[in-house]
C-alpha cells in the first residue's frame, strides 16, 4: 500500500511514518543527530533513515515540546516564553490563540520516525507533502473514505498536525509555517497532508478511484473548454 500511494500520487518526496511508544522501541536505532527543530525529524525519515527519537531530542524546539507534551527543562521553558514573547510582539500569533492549538494528551515518551514503506508498526499518523494537485487528490479520496477533514486547512504551527490526526482520527492538511519550511526546506509549492495510520488502506483503496476519475474529468473538461 505504501508504494501504491507514492505511485497514484506520483509524489517526489516519501510519506513519513510516525508511531508514539511509552517504551523505547526494539531494533531501531536513536537518531545519530539532536536536530533544531522537531519537524526536521520528519524530513530525516523522508529521506529514508528510520530511527527513534526520545524527549530530550526535541528540546530544542519548544513548540514542538508544546504540541507534542514534552515538559521542558527551565532553560527551554524561557525561550518557549520568549519565542510566544517575540511572535506576539510581531502580531504573528495572539496569546490567546495558543491554547486552542492542537496538543497531544498523554506526555510524550519516544517516537519512531520512518519512511512509510519501512513502518513495521501501524503508525499513528501518516505525514505527506507535495503540490496542491496531489493534495487535491488526498483530499478528495479521504472524504470517500470517510475520513476527510473537518476543520479546513490548519496554518501555524505545522507539528500541530499530528495531535490534531490522533485526536480527530481524521485527515488534516496544513499549508506549513516559516519555521517548518526553514527546517525541512519544504517547497514554496508544496503543502502537507496528514492522516491515521489505520486508515490507510481505504485511503489508498479510494485513492486509486479518484485519480482515475480525475484523469477522465480532465479529458472531459478540456473537450469541452475546446467547444467554446
Amino acid at each position: 500500500m505504501p508504494e501504491q500511494l507514492q505511485q497514484l500520487l506520483n509524489l517526489e518526496t516519501a510519506p513519513v511514518a510516525v508511531t508514539f511508544h511509552d517504551a523505547k522501541p526494539e531494533g531501531v536505532p536513536r537518531i545519530e543527530k539532536i536536530e533544531a527543530s522537531g519537524c526536521t525529524y520528519w524530513r530525516r525519515a523522508a529521506e529514508g533513515k528510520t530511527f527513534y527519537t526520545e524527549a530530550s531530542d526535541h528540546y530544542n524546539c519548544p513548540i514542538g515540546c508544546y504540541t507534542h507534551n514534552i515538559e521542558l527543562p527551565d532553560a527551554q521553558v524561557e525561550e518557549l516564553e520568549n519565542t510566544l514573547g517575540l511572535m506576539g510582539e510581531l502580531g504573528y500569533i495572539a496569546m490567546e490563540e495558543v491554547p486552542g492549538i492542537p496538543r497531544q494528551e498523554k506526555p510524550f515518551k519516544n517516537a519512531v520516525y520512518s519512511p512509510l514503506a519501512d513502518a513495521t508498526d501501524t503508525p499513528d499518523v501518516v505525514i505527506i507533502s507535495g503540490t496542491p494537485r496531489q493534495m487535491m487528490l488526498l483530499t478528495e479520496a479521504a472524504t470517500a473514505a470517510g475520513i476527510g477533514s473537518e476543520n479546513g486547512v490548519m496554518g501555524r504551527p505545522t507539528c500541530a498536525v499530528v495531535p490534531a490526526v490522533i485526536q480527530g482520527g481524521r485527515s488534516v492538511s496544513s499549508l506549513g509555517c516559516i519555521g517548518n519550511r526553514v527546517y525541512t526546506a519544504l517547497s514554496d509549492d508544496d503543502f502537507y497532508f496528514a492522516f491515521p495510520g489505520e486508515h490507510i488502506n481505504a485511503l489508498v483503496e479510494k485513492l486509486e478511484t479518484i485519480v482515475n476519475a480525475n484523469q477522465a474529468l480532465e479529458e472531459y473538461h478540456q473537450q469541452r473548454q475546446s467547444d467554446f
